[in-house]
């Protein structure tokens, strides 16, 4: 899993819409008092602790030791693990199993699809939403942009993600023993915190792996320059908005 580490002060100051749009998903877990579930890429963990109030037990994992120390600092009495998303293991299976906003960080889908069916009792729900094909194309796509006039090749074709259409991961979910009971793609324009710096600071929360290698004197240059690029387009009267696009799943594990 990719970007281990991150900013947990700032991804909670300004990014707080990746859980708050987030908070729907539990309405389709459908959490029960006698329910185990796993939330896989909790981040700092404001979602699980919506979870944990409904549940019986739940449990976080999460790549990022800075998110994990962040959410076990919030919510003492939630058991939280650093993993990877594509290789966890535990000893007991769950009911259930959610993810928001963090498979689309996994680059090895299939070990992730395997990994959560593999812990899912029979019959037991899968509740997802992750980033869709095309998520964020005109920002990766003025970076790429960027990167190469400026002769940073290799940084310019650097994949960091992965977008699935509907129809692809939902054979991926298919081919691994699940049901798929819903499946929607929707375009989600995201409104990010400040006008003079929306699109910078995005880039430096959830970019920073493009720019390694650069000079640190060019990257502030290379971020200005693609925030200067995409004004006409994602820049609307004093908001800046992200043309998020987003896959959410419901699944059953037969």
């Amino acid at each position: 899993m990719l970007m281990e580490n991150w900013n947990a002060r700032l991804y909670n100051e300004k990014y707080n819409f990746v859980y708050a749009f987030g908070e729907s998903l539990i309405d389709l877990l459908d959490p029960q008092p006698d329910e185990r579930i796993l939330d896989v890429g909790c981040g700092s963990a404001q979602l699980t602790a919506q979870i944990a109030v409904k549940a019986q037990e739940v449990v976080g994992l999460d790549a990022s030791a800075e998110m994990i120390e962040d959410a076990k600092q919030r919510y003492p009495q939630i058991d939280f693990h650093v993993m990877d998303a594509s290789s966890f293991k535990f000893d007991k299976p769950f009911d259930k199993i959610f993810s928001n906003a963090a498979l689309h960080w996994v680059l090895d889908a299939k070990g992730a699809v395997r990994c959560m069916a593999d812990h899912l009792k029979q019959n037991g729900k899968l509740v997802l939403e992750m980033g869709a094909k095309g998520n964020v194309q005109s920002i990766v796509a003025a970076l790429r942009e960027v990167l190469t006039a400026r002769g940073f090749l290799a940084q310019a074709k650097f994949q960091q993600w992965y977008f699935p259409s509907v129809g692809e991961y939902t054979s991926l979910l298919e081919k691994h023993g699940f049901e798929v009971n819903m499946a929607l793609c929707f375009d989600r324009p995201t409104p990010l915190a400040d006008k003079a710096t929306g699109i910078k600071d995005w880039l430096t929360m959830f970019g920073a792996a493009f720019l390694t290698g650069v000079p640190e004197n060019e990257k502030e240059a290379i971020r200005a320059e693609v925030q200067k690029m995409l004004e006409p387009t994602l820049l609307k009267g004093d908001t800046w908005l992200a043309d998020y696009k987003r896959l959410r799943i419901m699944a059953t594990k037969k």
